[in-house]
């Protein structure tokens, strides 16, 4: 199953996502529960079987690796998702692998079984309570109703941090904050621990900080600064230097929200840096095609701040 070839109209604030589910355990040695969760289509490269001799590798850093195993002209190595999840899986014959790729990295996720794809608009997303997205251990970042029941759309980013299988370090050369010129960025994410990083890093190199984990939310609050500043006749960017946006999200994504700040007079005078896992040389065209500045793909970490900084100064300097 290859999803290459489906694509969407970029800036419409709709997805696909593939439905999986992990059977588990009720505690009564008979049968199971589905759970079913949501991972985008963009993300995965296609579905394969689960060769018979998987098993935990007893050696590994995580207990939910599960070691590697060979795919055409490549090693996979594979995450058995429900370890991750902490849920307790019921094992069955024929198990399905995602297989995936984002962040530049490829990783195999082991789940019980796959449904359907399902085309749904981020509007009808949930993104979790203020409460649990705030949690350190929080990997869901929103709900959708699919049919009868609900899905939950993982954080798979989360699954690469804590297999150190994406570089989060911070920059090593950062300019020193110029006082006289301070910098003030916007960080739209819905992943609590990318939120957590992009904070650490941005505020680190001397930036001043706010946070939004949805593109709504984003959006309502740059509406709110360019009121402030037609308050005083002063541009927005005496209020913002710049917006460093994610691309999934709830109620609003990325593509959506970049079209509506550059569809914006005032607004459109912000840079918007898009900064994702689904950033690619085949999909460069989504962001071109909205308006956004720059985009980065997630495992550029470390060089985000000096780009985002070199990009303010730049227009600055006009």
């Amino acid at each position: 199953m290859n999803q290459t070839n489906i694509l969407l109209e970029t800036g419409t604030n709709e997805l696909e996502i593939i439905e999986l589910y992990i059977t588990e355990g009720t505690g009564t040695g008979a049968g199971g529960e589905p759970a079913y969760f949501g991972v985008n289509v963009a993300k995965v490269l296609e579905i394969i079987e689960s060769p018979p001799t998987l098993e935990p590798a007893t050696s590994a850093e995580h207990p939910s690796y599960l070691g590697v195993i060979p795919l055409r002209d490549m090693v996979l190595p594979v995450v058995d998702l429900a370890i991750w999840l902490n849920m307790d899986r019921v094992p069955n014959r024929h198990e399905p692998i995602l297989v995936t790729e984002f962040n530049g990295v490829r990783t195999g996720f082991l789940v019980s079984g796959v449904t359907m794809i399902h085309r749904v608009s981020w509007s009808d997303v949930e993104p979790p309570s203020r409460y649990l997205s705030d949690m350190p251990g929080n990997c869901i970042t929103g709900t959708v109703r699919l049919g009868e029941h609900f899905a939950l759309l993982l954080d798979l980013e989360r699954a690469l941090v804590e297999l150190n299988a994406l570089d989060t370090k911070e920059p090593e050369h950062t300019p020193a904050p110029d006082m006289d010129t301070p910098l003030h960025v916007l960080l739209v994410d819905d992943s609590t621990s990318v939120r957590f990083l992009l904070r650490r890093n941005f505020e680190g190199a001397g930036f001043t900080v706010d946070v939004k984990n949805n593109g709504e939310d984003a959006w309502n609050h740059l509406l709110a600064l360019k009121a402030e500043a037609a308050k005083t006749g002063a541009p927005i960017t005496s209020l913002l230097d710049a917006v460093v946006s994610d691309v999934e999200m709830p109620r609003m994504d990325g593509y959506t929200l970049t079209k509506n700040i550059k569809s914006d007079k005032e607004l459109a005078k912000l840079p918007v840096i898009l900064f994702s896992s689904l950033i690619s040389k085949g999909l460069l065209h989504k962001g071109e095609s909205v308006g956004a500045d720059a985009q980065i793909t997630k495992p550029e970490f470390g060089g985000l701040t000096n780009q985002v900084r070199d990009m303010i100064l730049a227009r600055r300097a006009k």
